[in-house]
């Protein structure tokens, strides 16, 4: 009989890598739970949904990622990343299964000069960071069996991120502005996807406590958005896809709704001492996805 686990959301970029790895695993079944059956902006939605879904863990993949517009969205923002959370966990300690939430970088407000750890205070500048903290405080609060994993810059085959909004705006321009003064770690949804499912795997498979609380995973190697884009758009090249010039620019330059961190670089270590995993350097998966997108394997 194959493990269940449910996953929020349907067409997120995770949601849709975790569709797609299970393929491998011919023991677990994962069922995706999105609207109308589970609406995070309809709290009521939520116990039903999970009820009857007999799950026997939860991935809290869905959330809401608009980072701009949440700042004029705040009340829809922290309803879905906060409130909703809330009533996930709720439902999940309540079934008593466990459950894997995703959150974000974007907890932190970048002063720091080194990578972040997991102990390290959390200070968001903007409403998307934090009505994510939001929820973690309510997964924490809940009483639920947890794993909170803060992930970051996002991209894959499927759906809009950054890779893809490069190739697509490299395929009609010759020269690109990209900021250049705030680093992270590039991340694919593909390796969050396989990371999960082994982060899932030893929560079933053990009571210790150290294998559940806060970690921190993201692609190996750090980067600014203009290293992205360059690493990126150079891969393509190779390749045979679409490239431009990438001129680095201030964020000043490059004003935007929300502010947000100039570092928000992650320590992945508890990750891959606790858990045993580390996800593959950046530029080693954005190649694997730009070979995959250039050969039409877009999503």
């Amino acid at each position: 009989m194959a493990r269940r686990y449910v996953v929020t959301g349907r067409n997120g970029q995770v949601a849709q890598s975790l569709i797609e790895r299970v393929e491998r695993h011919s023991e677990i079944e994962i069922i995706p739970l999105a609207r109308p059956d589970l609406d995070l902006a309809d709290i009521e939605t939520i116990e039903r949904a999970l009820t009857e879904a007999r799950p026997e863990l939860i991935i809290s993949a869905a959330a809401y990622t608009a980072v701009d517009q949440a700042e004029s969205d705040a009340a829809k923002a922290f309803l879905v990343n906060g409130a909703a959370i809330n009533e996930i966990s709720r439902v999940a300690a309540k079934l008593n299964v466990p459950i894997v939430h995703l959150s974000t970088d974007y907890v932190f407000n970048g002063n720091k000069t080194s990578p972040y750890h997991e102990s390290d205070p959390v200070a968001p500048l903007c409403v998307y960071g934090q009505s994510k903290l939001e929820g973690e405080r309510r997964l924490i609060a809940s009483g639920a069996d947890y794993v909170i994993l803060r992930t970051a810059w996002v991209y894959s085959p499927f759906n809009k991120n950054f890779l893809r909004t490069m190739l697509h705006l490299a395929a009609s321009r010759d020269e690109l502005h990209v900021v250049a003064d705030q680093y992270g770690n590039p991340t694919s949804a593909l390796d969050i996807a396989d990371a999960i499912l082994t982060v899932a795997d030893n929560l079933l498979s053990s009571r210790d406590g150290r294998l559940r609380g806060i970690f921190h995973m993201a692609g190996s190697g750090e980067a600014s958005w203009a290293d992205f884009a360059s690493g990126i758009l150079r891969i393509s090249a190779e390749m045979g896809g679409p490239s431009a010039i990438v001129h680095p620019i201030p964020t000043a330059q490059y004003p935007t709704p929300a502010r947000r961190p100039n570092n928000s670089r992650l320590d992945c270590g508890k990750l891959e001492s606790i858990h045993g995993i580390r996800l593959p350097n950046w530029q080693i998966a954005t190649a694997t996805t730009l070979q995959r997108l250039l050969a039409g394997g877009a999503g």
